[in-house]
């Protein structure tokens, strides 16, 4: 149990720096982690959306007081996943974890590739005049909501992507937003997962408030870092990761 304790201190440790620097998910360093520890993909998944909600809950604040977060873009985007979120997680449950696995695998590398191309191009941000933009903003979330519920992706990646496309502002207020939206997506997939079971509860506590802790103190710093300096670290962390899990699934551990 100590051994356990230590482990999933050292998962929080990282899941917070991720979090508070890039405002991305946990997933990326939860899921691996647990289905190494042996637990099932769906029960990672599970725990990583927990964790989720309360890393992002620490980071928000901080970048609410940095004045770095859209409210009114955050909840429409989260509002869209939180629907998307509980159609994920009831379909996931049927999914064997082999196939959930390898998307996993391929969606931390591509994630990686766009994360050192916005890094070398200075993070430009092209803003598009659209038609009803919210409505657009909440429908395109769907998808990513889905995402959250089957893989446990809470999204803060893509809807950075989103709200580069759709939206006007700073890099910083987008991980800021991101993190909110990612917030309220968590939310739901977690509920998601309580219902069918799927969640390791102590683990998923421990690793949270270890997370929460470390996510304020290096959110506080992601204010004053550079914007390619964030993306390249957030570049580097799913380049790894892929690997990582591209190794399981060869090997079967």
């Amino acid at each position: 149990m100590i051994e356990s304790i230590g482990i999933y201190t050292l998962i929080g440790i990282i899941t917070g720096i991720l979090t508070g620097i890039t405002g991305s998910s946990g997933v990326i360093v939860v899921v691996p982690a647990m289905t190494f520890l042996g637990h099932t993909f769906h029960i990672a998944v599970g725990t990583s959306l927990l964790v989720d909600v309360i890393t992002t809950a620490s980071v928000v604040y901080v970048y609410t007081r940095g004045k770095k977060i859209d409210w009114k873009i955050g909840l429409i985007l989260g509002g869209g996943a939180l629907v998307g979120a509980q159609i994920g997680s009831h379909v996931a449950i049927f999914v064997s974890d082999r196939p959930l696995e390898i998307v996993f695998a391929l969606m931390a590398l591509a994630m990686a590739f766009q994360s050192f191309r916005r890094a070398k191009s200075g993070l430009k941000i092209k803003h598009r005049e659209l038609p009803h933009p919210y409505a657009i903003g909440f429908l395109t979330s769907l998808p990513i909501g889905i995402l959250t519920g089957t893989l446990g992706t809470s999204g803060g990646i893509m809807f950075i992507a989103v709200m580069m496309i759709l939206y006007s502002m700073d890099p910083k207020t987008m991980v800021g937003t991101a993190t909110l939206a990612m917030f309220v997506s968590a939310v739901s997939g977690t509920a998601g997962y309580l219902v069918l079971n799927s969640v390791d509860l102590v683990g998923g506590f421990i690793i949270g408030i270890v997370s929460l802790v470390s996510g304020f103190y290096f959110a506080k710093k992601a204010l004053k870092m550079k914007d390619s300096t964030i993306y390249y670290f957030l570049g580097s962390v799913f380049l790894v990761v892929s690997l990582l899990e591209s190794i399981t699934i060869v090997t079967g551990i």
